[in-house]
């Protein structure tokens, strides 16, 4: 199957103008829709925002290859879309992208698509292919393009099992054939579908590697299998495997040989650095413990990089507990009558009790859900129970002089503790136990890893719990013991905070302040929090509203959706703004969020739900002069970026 056959002149835009990465892939779901490759345009599209949060596919230098294997997908197929002025899809080296294929594949059926999707990958990485097609004036010059290239650069049609042989030995430079065996540096490539990164990753690696004269040869482990792939002869005579990848690869079969792990974009944008390196004679051996392990990071992330992929990971799970539980807890005092009996408010009738006791459930997870998904981050599946059970601790506040609990309050801080202390004591058994022989590996996860950990790391958690209730104790008490200008200070700080990277670890570092907070009763926190969240979308949509001559039709129209996003409390919708202009919008919206947060704290607001913006108010805490504090942040803001930006 050619890539022709893959991409229809209906499927194809040329000339484009987009304003958000979000447009982009709505414009191109509905390309392949008029293609007719599908039969579920929402089912694909959720599959293709499902991709993209693993990672941009935006692939550097103008390309992006938004792509989803899904069952929404009735046949395969191509969509392509060519944007002259480009736009902002998040790539690594921050262009814009100009050319954006996206791909559909059927969830189940032959593969024999794939041929062609991975020639598209491998011409995308040919220079003068990406020109040739931006500078197409009509689709079927487009489509030409494509033809001629791949005409060129894999002859005729050929029978699929034969695509890796004759892509192998294809002389593509001077550099003369290698045997089998006689490879300098091996590589494997995979991404979470197996379609175009993959491929990529693996053409750039072995073109690279001709160009420096270094024998390489690249395993894909594609969406329709290992291809390519490696044999123990050329793993024994290899200097140094590159393993670039982003999902889990077979690494048992390099035990004892030097392995570089690298997340499958660095095969496309660093091969020369990756091969350069493999052949240094530095890096270090890999031993195998066990699993097909997973490579998503790079391996120079620091310590402080990677302390918080690990907690993000565990506050991501823990925040649907955390959202639903507490949005749940605040109906219940909403439908609650408070004059039946004070004491017992949010329990006083049937429908509020319920609210209630469903939400306390829900929201009294979230310290073992954290703590189990923090270790099970660290130290994989064998880390979870261990972490969920000292976070269960950490919430009980057990101690050695009072097992059963109550005596001291861990709450957030403690179950953190405890999910990295299970984390990386399930790390240490699985070296300790690495020797055991062979025949005992199947007790390790259900018996040695589970008992120990469990008890080991309830046992340090419990030996902390006081330490840790003695600093949870101090902040609250601090928090509490704040007024007037303290507590101001505070809701300016975790309102910019929350406007600052719109999503980041700013960001995150005030939610999650807010939301421990929120557990401790202090319910003014998560108020100033979420004002601040909500109005970096509202300004920007004030602006786009009051100031037209700084926006173009687009940003105009998009500044319309910031309305609902803002009032939803979803600070991302300021994204694509702050991405064009982060030194007008990113201060403007930081100083309307400040003034939120500050005055939410001065009104004295509460809010116990920590999510749902505008369509929680009734369960917010004087919700008029709320409403006021978020006005007069988001006009602050608008006014300040209507100053600060120039007109279009």
């Amino acid at each position: 199957m050619r890539i022709t056959e893959l991409l229809k002149k209906e499927s194809i835009e040329l000339g484009v103008t987009v304003s958000t990465k979000e447009e982009a892939i709505d414009r191109l779901i509905s390309l392949m829709d008029a293609g007719g490759r599908l039969k579920d345009k929402a089912g694909y599209k959720e599959g293709i925002l499902a991709r993209e949060q693993l990672g941009s596919t935006a692939i550097g230098e103008g390309i992006a290859i938004p792509h989803a294997k899904v069952e929404a997908v009735r046949e395969p197929g191509l969509a392509a879309m060519v944007v002259p002025e480009g736009v902002d899809y998040e790539a690594f080296d921050g262009s814009l992208a100009n050319l954006i294929f996206m791909i559909a594949a059927p969830a189940e059926g032959a593969d024999v698509h794939l041929e062609a999707l991975s020639r598209l990958s491998t011409l995308l990485m040919n220079p003068g292919f990406k020109e040739g097609l931006l500078g197409a004036k009509t689709k079927e010059e487009f489509l030409t393009v494509i033809d001629e290239a791949e005409s060129d650069r894999f002859g005729e049609e050929k029978k699929e099992e034969n695509f890796q042989e004759e892509k192998a030995a294809a002389p593509v430079s001077e550099t003369p054939a290698v045997n089998a065996g006689s490879y300098r540096v091996l590589a494997v490539t995979a991404c979470p579908t197996g379609i175009a990164h993959t491929y990529m990753a693996a053409e750039n690696l072995e073109n690279t590697g001709k160009k420096l004269g270094i024998a390489l040869k690249a395993e894909t482990d594609g969406s329709g299998g290992a291809q390519n792939v490696l044999t123990q002869e050329e793993i024994a005579a290899a200097e140094a495997i590159i393993v670039a990848a982003d999902k889990n690869v077979e690494m048992s079969r390099f035990d004892g040989k030097p392995v570089i792990m690298v997340p499958v974009a660095d095969g496309i944008h660093k091969a020369e650095e990756l091969i350069n390196r493999a052949v240094s004679g530095t890096v270090p051996v890999y031993r195998y413990e066990g699993a097909a392990q997973s490579v998503t990071e790079g391996e120079n992330d620091g310590i402080g990089r990677t302390i918080y992929k690990h907690l993000m990971n565990g506050v991501s799970h823990m925040l649907p507990f955390v959202i639903g539980g507490g949005i749940l807890i605040a109906l219940a005092f909403l439908f609650d009558d408070y004059s039946i009996d004070p004491s017992n408010f949010g329990k006083n009738t049937p429908l509020a009790a319920y609210l209630k006791t469903i939400g306390e459930q829900a929201f009294g997870m979230m310290l073992p859900i954290l703590a189990g998904f923090i270790a099970m981050s660290i130290a994989d599946r064998p880390g979870l129970a261990v972490g969920m059970v000292a976070g269960m601790v950490a919430k009980m506040g057990c101690t050695f002089a009072n097992p059963a609990g109550g005596d001291v309050n861990a709450g957030f801080l403690g179950a953190l503790f405890a999910g990295f202390a299970g984390g990386y004591l399930v790390l240490g058994l699985k070296k300790v136990f690495s020797r055991l022989p062979k025949s005992l590996e199947g007790i390790k996860p259900v018996l040695l890893y589970p008992v120990l950990g469990i008890f080991l790391a309830a046992a340090v958690t419990t030996f902390i719990n006081p330490y840790m209730g003695m600093i949870n104790d101090g902040l609250t008490h601090l928090l509490n013991g704040m007024n007037g200008a303290s507590r101001v200070a505070l809701g300016m700080v975790l309102g910019a905070m929350m406007s600052i990277d719109m999503g980041g670890p700013f960001n995150k570092a005030a939610y999650v302040f807010g939301t421990a907070q929120l557990a401790e009763g202090n319910f003014e926190v998560m108020a100033a929090v979420m004002a601040g969240g909500m109005v970096p979308p509202i300004a920007i949509a004030l602006c786009t509203t009051f100031f037209k001559e700084k926006f173009t039709a687009k940003e105009r129209q998009s500044g319309i959706v910031n309305y609902v996003m803002g009032l939803s409390f979803i600070t991302e919708g300021a994204i694509p703004f702050a991405a064009q202009d982060p030194l007008r919008v990113i201060p403007s919206c930081a100083i309307g969020a400040a003034a939120a947060g500050g005055l939410s704290m001065a009104f004295g607001c509460t809010l116990r739900a920590p999510h749902g913006g505008i369509f929680v108010l009734p369960t917010i805490g004087n919700p008029l002069m709320y409403l006021v504090a978020i006005a007069a942040g988001s006009v602050a803001g608008c006014v300040i970026l209507g100053l600060l930006k120039k007109n279009v």
